[in-house]
């Protein structure tokens, strides 16, 4: 029974790029001890990568972790960027907010801090995040297209038609990391075009990251750091920030601990 039901959670992972501990728990009646005992098989057999709460495709892990294991990691740096992205929101405006973990710190803020605002996102995550708020003042523009499972992310070109199709005050986004000369990058081009996008419609680009990011790089670039109104950076000395802000962006520190 265990070596079935080992291949059909691989079967899985293989459609949908990552699983969950507790998805496995409900689909197939199980403890949360023999899922994680699956899972440790899978990745020694070399099928799946474990990561926090679950497991991801291997080949896609090399260059890509799930939106669930991306939204535990650096949380403190995270949370203190969304304090520091909502200061920059007024009353009425409307915000891109694009499909990594980071913004949807960011837009967890935003909700908390009851600012009335229009939210227009390609992330399932943050839509579900607003839509089951309750007693919160923020309108909802989901942008649809493919679903990207491992990202939980609509992409594609009906996702960028619509990015295109609106305009907003400030986008919050983040990146897979930055170049040594300032090119924002992504893991996935599709990702890429619709970060692309947002930035193209939004008055004021603002890019959250933490220290981490400036010491890897996406395969796909998205744009020029100089396209950006600003940086919010959490976790970075001012040595690490100095090819960044060599590019003319302005950036500013934000008290917050990598880890």
């Amino acid at each position: 029974m265990a070596e079935a039901r080992r291949r059909e959670i691989a079967d899985l992972l293989e459609r949908e790029g990552a699983v969950t501990v507790a998805t496995l728990e409900r689909r197939f009646g199980i403890s949360s001890m023999t899922a994680r005992r699956d899972l440790a098989e899978l990745e020694r057999q070399g099928l799946a990568r474990r990561t926090h709460g679950g497991a991801v495709v291997p080949g896609v892990a090399a260059h890509e972790d799930s939106f669930q294991h991306r939204i535990g990691v650096d949380a403190d740096a995270k949370r203190a960027l969304a304090e520091a992205a909502v200061a920059m929101v007024a009353p009425n405006e409307t915000v891109y907010i694009d499909s990594s973990s980071t913004a949807w710190y960011a837009a967890r803020a935003l909700v908390a801090s009851r600012i009335p605002l229009t939210i227009v996102t390609n992330s399932v995550p943050v839509m579900e995040l607003v839509g089951t708020s309750e007693g919160q003042r923020v309108e909802l523009i989901g942008i649809g297209g493919s679903m990207r499972r491992l990202t939980r992310s609509f992409v594609g070109p009906h996702a960028v038609r619509t990015v295109l199709g609106h305009y907003a005050d400030k986008v919050f986004l983040s990146v897979k990391g930055i170049s040594s000369d300032g090119i924002l990058t992504d893991a996935d081009p599709l990702e890429a075009e619709v970060k692309r996008s947002m930035i193209s419609r939004a008055d004021q680009p603002v890019l959250l990251i933490d220290g981490s990011k400036l010491h890897s790089r996406g395969l796909a670039a998205i744009t020029g750091a100089d396209e950006l109104a600003c940086v919010l950076a959490a976790a970075a000395s001012d040595e690490e920030l100095a090819p960044l802000r060599a590019t003319g962006v302005e950036v500013r520190r934000i008290p917050g601990e990598r880890g």
